[in-house]
């Protein structure tokens, strides 16, 4: 189950939510057998320049190589770019989660 946390600056006029919805989608097209994502969107009141940052955390699996991964962030940000504000920085970070994460739902 992926991780997606998206922070931003405040003052940007963006759509968290639509974008959380974009990741989610550009996750499963690039790896069908990712789950559900679990995305938050953290606008940033104080902020240094305004940019947006996504860290996508997942499991480490042997399909998830390299050739995936670097697909996987150029997807990210060819598709987050055409939402964000004229001149916002935007970063995308994917990591594995540690070997000793767990998940539980109630």
């Amino acid at each position: 189950m992926p991780q997606a946390d998206l922070s931003y600056s405040a003052d940007l006029d963006f759509d968290a939510a639509h974008a959380l919805d974009m990741i989610e989608g550009i996750i499963h097209s690039t790896d069908p057998s990712s789950g559900a994502c679990k995305g938050r969107a953290h606008p940033i009141a104080v902020t240094h320049n305004s940019h947006i940052l996504l860290k996508v955390h997942l499991l480490k699996k042997p399909h998830r190589d390299d050739a995936l991964m670097n697909q996987m962030c150029t997807a990210l940000v060819d598709g987050l770019s055409p939402l964000i504000p004229p001149t916002t920085t935007l970063n995308v970070e994917l990591c594995f989660l540690s070997p000793f994460y767990q998940s539980n739902q109630a």
